[in-house]
């Protein structure tokens, strides 16, 4: 624990360092080169002030997570307990104040044949389960694993729902985003996609759907996410606004 201050006081040296000897060589330069070179020192400032923040986490003391450490789960079948577990670590390192962006993916690609349940494994790996074709017996098993995801989802939620942090829940000054790129994996049509937004402090229980043929762009969620945040932001990537009928309870 007692490097990582010191290595940011290098790095902090060192951007010092830089500065001194970039403001007595910009006396030299024209006015186009002394724009440029404001624009590099410009990223080097940015620079300084992550390192100070980062600094400042690192002194803070760090609650300690009252559970033994994970266990890593080799067996690729087992797709549900290793997604069970990635959660839980999830959900621990923001109990723990570890970090405030957990960024999960469930690769299908990488899931082979799993176990539905103890004494059933599918019949495909989850990829081509979402090919689905229109099979029965495919569509009854990715409805099956995609309802003990759900379950899953909601453990993760009770758990943020249970745990306090200066007198609030966890849930609460936390956004749990969870969705999908594909709104039909089988025709692999990316509109009209499956998003779930729970936490945060808003207003939830609601289904916000909008017309199929005008759909409001994924972007503007992340909009109202953003400036849920505190960020003085309008725009991210094609959003055209807010999400309409996202409210703060």
């Amino acid at each position: 624990m007692k490097r990582q201050p010191h290595r940011l006081e290098e790095r902090g040296s060192i951007l010092d360092t830089l500065l001194d000897d970039t403001k007595e060589y910009s006396r030299t330069l024209g006015r186009d080169d002394r724009a440029r070179l404001d624009q590099y020192l410009t990223s080097v400032r940015e620079v300084e002030q992550r390192l100070h923040i980062a600094g400042e986490w690192e002194k803070r003391p760090k609650p300690a997570a009252a559970v033994p450490p994970p266990a890593d789960i080799q067996d690729k079948k087992l797709f549900f307990e290793k997604f069970d577990l990635m959660l839980s670590m999830a959900r621990l390192a923001l109990e723990s104040d570890s970090t405030r962006i957990v960024t999960l993916m469930v690769d299908a690609f990488a899931t082979p044949v799993f176990k539905l349940h103890p004494d059933e494994e599918t019949t495909d790996g989850y990829h081509n389960l979402s090919h689905h074709g229109q099979s029965a017996e495919k569509l009854r098993q990715l409805d099956d694993a995609d309802r003990q995801q759900m379950a899953l989802l909601r453990k993760l939620l009770d758990g943020l729902a249970g745990t306090h942090e200066r007198g609030q829940r966890l849930l609460d000054r936390t956004m749990v985003l969870y969705g999908s790129n594909m709104g039909d994996a089988n025709t692999h049509d990316n509109t009209n996609l499956p998003i779930l937004l729970a936490g945060g402090g808003f207003r939830h229980g609601e289904h916000i759907a909008f017309r199929r043929d005008n759909n409001a762009p994924l972007a503007n969620l992340f909009v109202s996410m953003l400036q849920n945040m505190g960020l003085e932001v309008e725009a991210f990537a094609s959003s055209a606004g807010r999400m309409v009928g996202l409210e703060s309870a």
